[in-house]
């Protein structure tokens, strides 16, 4: 590769090293993708170290029979914290949001992504919500209830820390919600001019799949961890038997994300292996176009096969066999990119370094994990080990050997382009072999303990059953190999860091754009233009073979998003509120004693509802500053490639997810009541205030699109006076439904029936909704009224117009549910 980038010389060096607190600012208020990467990938890291440690402990308590390091409850705690870390604070963040941060606008051709301070926002929501998490530790414990919360074991007034649990999980996924649209907003608006979708790269492609399926399915979690945090604060049920409540409804909520997941933690890795396998062996990659149908070909048949997780809890047989074949079905475009992966490798002339190791070992154990998964997926078979050691060994098989490989293959790989240094080759070598036995010695004697009959999540065993004490010592040997593996890891990182920078721009003879930036990347990512022709999704190799050059570009010339503290400000208002919903709540109720006087509460539960009502204008103070300041510091026009610009694109997105989640309330709701199990009750709200209400919602839509429309000619009061009608009637809407509920509360008992639970839990949470589509509507009245809106900043009308909208569509049909039905 001897095409090369015009060299790129900083506008100025840094006279001194800055302080911790200046670092620490700076990425407080940075809209730089690639430090908003930096902080995905650290916290990620500090993440799976935490949780690795957790593991260690777990098996130290297995390694004998009858142990007694970690008992009880507490290795319960132990036990659901690992399992959380790992999933929701590593497996998934490193690579969609670590690696997807750094490298997808790079290999794009563009400057950032397509909302900057949204992304800064979304970083320092996902960190909050880590915290949150751990401050469960000093409020009472741990929950105990494993990662999937089941019901009813997670409202059991025995648990500690489960509510915590729910709020982080639900602040995390807006966190990834925001994200995965952001991404998918700078994928379809903002490539290099003559970039087609077919010419991105393949690891562009795995985030583009990725953000769908998250928008599409995320909202199964969300349902299933609000429905859980109601019942515990409110006693608002939809699976409490007591009231007809189905349990195993939980079930099918959590799995329609949790079971995506898995794909959501391996699609990103996919993409990753790909990069890695066509620069090392110096080849396009095998069957580009069929990866690509097989990266979209996963997303839509992983939506089908949740039940699979279900098999034993009592489902018909038809729809065992509809989820078995399902299962079976996905497994083919999953086994096509293996294929794929090894068909680049086949024939090429292999650069064997470390990143490639990492790639060979992924395939190789890969492969195991896919057939044992296949093998869960007969129905039969999976009858016998569903609660054994056998399903832990097959998860880990896919995710420890699979997933955590391909995140060391993209570490080892982007990191001269990320640090300007390599990584050193003989530790790379050490940590590599040490995960690579260590992953065998943990995890192949717990397949042969599943087929023996051990059962999972079990903290100890008697001795005397044939090879348990055994294979469990070998097990735990194994999980202290890979503790070694990972002190060698982060001694390479520190060892690296004590070197100069001496990584070229293209280290490895990579053929995507990221290769043409500085390493590390200049603020400003590339110093020059590229040409408009992408032949092939190796531009590099094409260009050279052309004859095409860069253009060169005035770094003065490049106009940056303005860093900004809000957007932190902003976060730090849910993280209060996170804390003091988790804690406190608005008013001194248990489920199992009723209301009581506010201030008998306990003191911790006092100062967190003083905490939750401070961060509502704290978040409310940051969001309007927020909106108050501009994006760019100088007029810019922006560069989208569709006729919409990048606040539609990112809200369009995003609705997917609104979607998501409604749909899955409504359709357990609309089970309840088809089944009988949700009958009405003789005094059901009035249908005339809801026919009021309607209309009421329904006009401020025509009122705000009017204004809308007043806005892009020109007619700057009448568009104030249509947002201000807009607000006006959103609040009345939200008046009328303060009175209905008070009313209807006061008439029956939601924790005696069903369907007023329902109905509060679905109503209620469009409720929540108005409020915050209120607030999207009272941003773009404070921008117009503080004279910040112009034909450059258009302001934040038309995402809060698209949401507003959104919910408007969403009151229609929980009218036709509840009170026409």
């Amino acid at each position: 590769m001897t095409i090369q980038a015009p060299q790129q010389v900083p506008s100025h060096a840094p006279t001194a090293r800055p302080s911790a607190w200046e670092v620490l600012k700076d990425y407080m208020m940075t809209t730089d993708h690639k430090k908003i990467g930096t902080l995905y990938i650290l916290t990620s890291l500090i993440g799976f170290a935490i949780a690795g440690f957790l593991a260690v402990a777990i098996r130290i308590q297995l390694a004998v029979p009858d142990n007694t390091f970690l008992i009880g409850n507490t290795y319960n705690q132990v036990l659901t914290l690992h399992a959380a870390l790992m999933i929701f604070f590593f497996l998934i963040p490193i690579g969609l949001f670590g690696f997807g941060n750094w490298f997808l606008p790079l290999q794009l051709g563009v400057r950032d992504v397509a909302l900057p301070r949204v992304n800064t926002f979304a970083v320092w929501l996902f960190i909050f919500s880590l915290i949150l998490v751990i401050t469960g530790l000093a409020n009472g414990g741990a929950p105990g209830v494993g990662w999937t919360f089941y019901y009813p074991l997670s409202v059991d007034a025995n648990q500690t820390g489960v509510a915590v649990l729910m709020v982080a999980l639900t602040l995390n996924g807006i966190a990834s919600l925001l994200g995965s649209a952001n991404f998918a907003a700078t994928i379809v608006n903002m490539r290099a001019p003559g970039m087609s979708l077919w010419k991105m790269p393949i690891f562009v492609w795995s985030i583009f799949a990725t953000s769908i399926l998250q928008l599409i399915s995320l909202g199964g979690l969300t349902a299933a961890a609000l429905v859980t945090f109601l019942e515990l604060k409110l006693g608002l049920s939809m699976f409490n038997p007591g009231i007809g409540g189905v349990p195993v409804m939980f079930q099918q909520f959590f799995w329609f994300y949790s079971h995506p997941a898995v794909y959501v933690m391996l699609l990103p890795y996919l993409g990753i292996g790909a990069e890695v396998a066509s620069t090392m062996a110096r080849k396009p990659l095998f069957g580009y176009r069929v990866m690509v149908y097989s990266l979209l070909g996963i997303v839509l048949v992983s939506l089908l096969v949740w039940a699979h997780h279900m098999f034993a809890v009592g489902l018909p047989e038809s729809w065992q066999i509809a989820f078995m074949i399902a299962t079976l079905i996905v497994a083919v475009p999953t086994g096509v990119k293996i294929f794929n992966l090894i068909g680049t490798l086949y024939g090429g002339r292999i650069i064997m370094k470390t990143p490639t190791y990492w790639l060979v070992g992924f395939i190789f154990n890969f492969l195991i994990g896919g057939i044992t998964g296949v093998a869960l997926g007969m129905i039969p078979f999976d009858y016998q080990v569903t609660m054994s050691y056998f399903v832990v060994a097959h998860f880990h098989n896919v995710m420890m050997f699979g997933t955590a490989f391909l995140a060391m293959a993209g570490l080892y790989y982007w990191w001269p382009k990320m640090t300007g240094r390599f990584m050193d080759e003989k530790l790379g070598m050490w940590h590599f072999w040490l995960f690579m036995v260590g992953s065998w010695m943990t995890f192949l004697p717990q397949y042969i303990l599943g087929l023996l009959g051990m059962p999972r999540r079990y903290y100890t065993y008697p001795a005397g059953n044939f090879a348990w004490s055994e294979l469990n010592f070998i097990s735990t040997l194994g999980a202290i190999t890979l503790l070694a593996g990972g002190a060698v890891w982060w001694w390479n990182i520190y060892v690296t860091f004590k070197k100069p920078k001496t990584a070229s721009n293209n280290p490895w003879g990579g053929y995507t754009l990221e290769w043409t930036s500085s390493s590390p990347p200049a603020a400003y990512n590339f110093a020059h233009e590229f040409p408009t022709t992408f032949p092939t999704e190796r531009p590099l190799y094409d260009w050279e073979k052309n004859g095409d050059t860069l253009t060169p570009v005035d770094p003065k010339t490049i106009h940056l998003p303005q860093d900004s503290i809000w957007p932190f400000v902003t976060a730090v208002g849910l993280l209060l509120m996170g804390y003091g919903l988790s804690f406190g709540w608005f008013t001194n109720y248990t489920p199992a004693g009723g209301m009581q006087p506010f201030f008998e509460a306990s003191a911790g539960h006092v100062f967190a509802s003083l905490v939750l009502y401070v961060s509502f204008p704290v978040f409310l103070y940051g969001l309007f500053k927020w909106a108050g300041t501009r994006e760019y510091a100088v007029p810019v026009a922006h560069h989208h490639l569709t006729k919409y610009d990048n606040g539609f694109m990112g809200m369009a997105w995003f609705i997917i997810s609104e979607i998501g989640l409604f749909g899955v309330l409504i359709a357990g709701y609309v089970y309840l009541r088809i089944s009988g199990h949700a009958e009405p009750p003789a005094l059901r709200p009035n249908v005339w205030l809801a026919a009021l209400n309607t209309l009421i919602l329904v006009s401020s839509s025509f009122v705000l699109h009017r204004a809308e429309q007043d806005n892009h000619h020109g007619k700057l009061t009448r568009f104030r006076l249509g947002l201000f009608i807009t607000l006006l009637m959103g609040a009345a809407f939200m008046l009328f439904q303060i009175y209905e509920f008070s009313l209807f509360g006061a008439e029956s008992d939601w924790k005696q029936n069903l369907w007023q639970a329902c109905f509060f839990i679905i109503v209620g949470l469009h409720g929540l909704h108005i409020i915050i589509g209120g607030i999207g509507v009272a941003l773009p009245y404070y921008q117009a009224m503080t004279g910040k809106m112009d034909k450059y900043n258009h302001g934040s009308i038309t995402p809060a117009s698209m949401y507003w909208h959104l919910v408007d569509v969403v009151w229609l049909l929980i009218v036709a549910i509840f009170y026409a039905w």
